[in-house]
């Protein structure tokens, strides 16, 4: 069963490890001053074979279990760089928290797209690489999900306050 929900937990065991990914939804939002709570992490990992083996390794240290409705504690799953390789959603709960991988985000084209754009945002001391607001507005779009569609609105006010205020002076 999972523990309290510390994403900086996560993404702690997830540097530690040397993952490169990028912090994408609800989270990535959040960490852009989104005032709407969100219960999980999500991420978009690179998809080379080495990152990929580094990520395998912070998911045994997470305990990472895939997570399936009416079974708290999840259901242990064998991975590898492998496996990892051929996913394109992966939905899991850890010691700390549910995490989803989501290799290609609806409205991308997966971590290369969305690396281009991220921004560093600091996250208890560490900096992390999460999506641009219009990276995060783009995917929740193409999602359609309802649940995004009652964030759109507060997150594209944010972004037109983001463009008004202009690029931070040197």
């Amino acid at each position: 069963m999972p523990g309290e929900f510390s994403p900086q937990e996560i993404l702690r065991v997830l540097q530690q490890h040397g993952v490169s990914f990028v912090v994408i939804g609800g989270i990535a939002a959040t960490l852009h001053g989104s005032p709407h709570a969100t219960s999980d992490i999500d991420i978009t990992p690179e998809r080379g074979r080495k990152n990929l083996e580094r990520l395998s390794a912070a998911l045994d240290e997470l305990h990472a279990r895939i997570r399936v409705a009416g079974e708290p504690g999840g259901f242990p799953f064998s991975h590898n760089w492998e496996s990892l390789q051929r996913m394109e959603v992966l939905n899991l709960t850890t010691d700390v928290g549910d995490l989803d991988l989501s290799f290609v985000p609806s409205g991308t084209r997966g971590y290369e797209d969305l690396r281009r754009d991220a921004v560093r945002i600091e996250v208890m001391g560490v900096p992390t690489s999460v999506a641009s607001l219009a990276d995060v507005i783009r995917s929740k779009e193409a999602a359609g999900r309802a649940k995004d569609q009652l964030t759109l609105p507060t997150l594209r006010r944010m972004l037109e306050a983001q463009r008004e205020e202009g690029p931070d002076p040197p």
